[in-house]
């Protein structure tokens, strides 16, 4: 049995299942069976002047998460899980995003505050741009998967579950922004399709106050999955 230590922590390299502890109860997951999922961690939603920003909602506290973000990769990458970025965005024409006949053209508020500041206009989310990119201090690997999607679930219209069925990957491991949103979004689609998904409290960070980052993990444990945070996480795959 080979060992690597990471930040404080000798990570035991075996597939044997890793309990950790949890709410509303510990859940027991095996490296090979499990992915870690990351939302959405782009310039839009984790930068000054970026479309979150630009918008209203307070993105000031979102360098601590990215640092936790970053343990969790490097935790899970070298226990051997399979690593996912959700990159969230449309087309430079908008036309991923629907037209007036869809929910979405009314509802997100990038498209609502690009159609109130014409200044703004073609700025947020669109793919190549800078607010659409992750961001500088989140590095993906060779062997990391980079999934695009044009709605809040990054199982509407994309192939994830297509690729996770392939990998036999039961276990989805969520961190990113918005805990509220995209997060939650995912993880109950993913409940739907009967994965088992657990999130890591301080390893996500909401649009919005803090009390709706609350209420997302309140459905999240109650409802459709588990939370834990990153410390518990990092003892479950440590070798104690």
């Amino acid at each position: 049995m080979s060992h690597d230590a990471i930040s404080g922590y000798t990570l035991n390299h075996t597939d044997s299942p890793l309990v950790v502890k949890a709410e509303p109860e510990a859940l027991a997951i095996k490296p090979s069976e499990t992915a870690l999922i990351v939302v959405d961690m782009q310039n839009a939603y984790a930068s000054q002047q970026g479309y979150l920003d630009l918008a209203g909602f307070d993105v000031s506290a979102t360098g601590p998460v990215i640092e936790n973000i970053n343990r969790a990769i490097a935790l899970s990458r070298q226990a051997g899980m399979q690593i996912v970025f959700l990159q969230n965005g449309w087309d430079a024409d908008y036309v991923e995003a629907g037209g007036a006949g869809s929910p979405n053209w009314h509802k997100s508020n990038a498209l609502k505050t690009m159609r109130s500041k014409p200044e703004l206009s073609g700025r947020f989310l669109a793919k190549g741009g800078w607010d659409y990119a992750l961001v500088d201090e989140i590095v993906p690997q060779e062997g990391d998967w980079i999934i695009p999607k044009t709605r809040y679930s990054g199982f509407f219209n994309t192939n994830l579950d297509t690729m996770l069925r392939a990998r036999g990957i039961r276990n989805l491991v969520f961190t990113g922004i918005a805990t509220n949103v995209c997060v939650e979004s995912t993880l109950r689609d993913g409940f739907h399709l009967e994965y088992f998904g657990l999130v890591l409290s301080d390893a996500t960070h909401p649009a919005g106050p803090l009390a709706a980052h609350e209420a997302a993990l309140f459905n999240i444990r109650t409802f459709f999955g588990w939370v834990s945070n990153l410390e518990d996480y990092a003892q479950a795959l440590a070798n104690k």
